[in-house]
């Protein structure tokens, strides 16, 4: 059932992060109960149910926060909670009754996370924004792109889940952990302009050091190297090529059969041309399954780069298992593995169940439901 089996967590719906941070949490086997609005609120779109991954693995329950029963069942909630989280801005829960301080009071012991774009303070924390905005501060949308380029915007990825989701679900768990030694909660304050910026942090200390310059296209990591990019193969396809250490190039061009570029020379800019220019055409040789095969075999740090439907296909994401088919819908397996308390998707999205049920099986009275 996962590591943490017998927590049990209120998730106070939202999209994007908070929603990513609960499925993380209920993966693990946390008892997540997900609080939904009684109408869904306005949107860009609308993820039918069964597909809306997110909201894998948890019970939904609607209440209306801004009613006293509404709010009175939170607080009920709260004191069988081991945490709570959000995602409003600044100031909502407070105004709906059901801050920190009062869901604390009724359980001391309980751990608030608090999901927002901006922080809980500062002069932007009252501000609308989305995942591309707090992409784009941090500072980490103008590290992507090739030469010439204006920023790049990968969806989602560094910002609302992986600034935002994944690390509010480490703080939830590094409070309970703490619990543990001090029997005091604590309120979280998990930001996704926060989590972005510290997902930087190499790059702040290269740029100190005189390493990394802020024009795209003249870093070891960002495309002007020859040997860490992606080339276009015989039918249309690409590979991506990684190979930093002298050792793994000269692997790659020994497999490649390649034998006309200097191998000591693949850290010299002036000789990035003539690599990148000899890669090329070789790679045109063949399809891309078919440089994915001869290339596996050697340490050339050479892979395949696959469109999301044509992961499943690949044979090391069969062997591990990375994908799994829930309801009839393929997605992504529980991340990462326990050898012990092993995750896993109990259920799909949509989960939800009569409210009777689901206030008594969280341990309310008769009376209180």
């Amino acid at each position: 059932m996962g590591p943490l089996k017998e927590f049990r967590i209120i998730e106070i719906a939202g999209i994007g992060p908070g929603q990513y941070c609960g499925m993380l949490l209920a993966d693990m086997g946390a008892d997540v109960l997900r609080i939904d609005k009684p109408a869904p609120g306005e949107g860009a779109w609308t993820i039918p149910e069964r597909y809306n991954l997110m909201n894998r693995g948890r019970t939904g329950l609607v209440l209306d926060l801004k009613s006293a029963s509404g709010r009175e069942t939170v607080l009920e909630l709260c004191g069988k909670a081991d945490a709570l989280f959000e995602g409003f801005r600044p100031g909502v829960m407070e105004r709906l009754g059901i801050g920190p301080e009062e869901c604390m009071a009724r359980n001391p012991l309980l751990v608030y996370g608090r999901m927002t774009g901006w922080g809980q303070d500062g002069p932007m924390a009252e501000r609308a924004g989305h995942d591309a905005n707090f992409v784009a501060l941090s500072g980490a949308m103008h590290l992507l792109g090739e030469k010439g380029s204006g920023p790049l915007y990968p969806p989602m990825l560094a910002g609302d889940l992986g600034g935002g989701g994944v690390y509010l679900a480490l703080g939830i768990l590094a409070a309970l952990l703490e619990r543990e030694r001090s029997g005091k909660g604590q309120v979280i304050d998990a930001a996704i302009l926060d989590g972005t910026l510290s997902s930087l942090t190499p790059f702040f200390g290269m740029i100190a050091a005189g390493m990394w310059s802020e024009e795209k296209g003249h870093n070891l990591l960002d495309g002007a190297a020859p040997f860490v990019a992606a080339y276009r193969t015989r039918d249309g396809e690409y590979m991506y090529v990684s190979p930093l250490e002298p050792k793994f190039f000269r692997a790659m061009l020994e497999r490649m059969g390649i034998e006309d570029l200097d191998p000591g020379r693949q850290y010299d800019p002036a000789y990035w041309p003539v690599i990148r220019e000899r890669l090329e055409a070789v790679f045109l040789t063949r399809t891309r399954n078919d440089w994915s095969k001869h290339l596996e075999g050697a340490d050339a740090c050479c892979t395949p780069a696959l469109k999301i439907s044509e992961v499943a296909g690949h044979h090391h994401v069969r062997a591990r298992g990375l994908l799994v088919d829930v309801d009839g819908v393929t997605q992504p397996a529980p991340a990462p593995r326990f050898s012990r308390t092993v995750s896993e998707i109990r259920k799909g999205p949509g989960g939800s169940k009569p409210a009777r049920d689901v206030l008594k099986a969280w341990g309310l009275c008769d009376e209180e439901v």
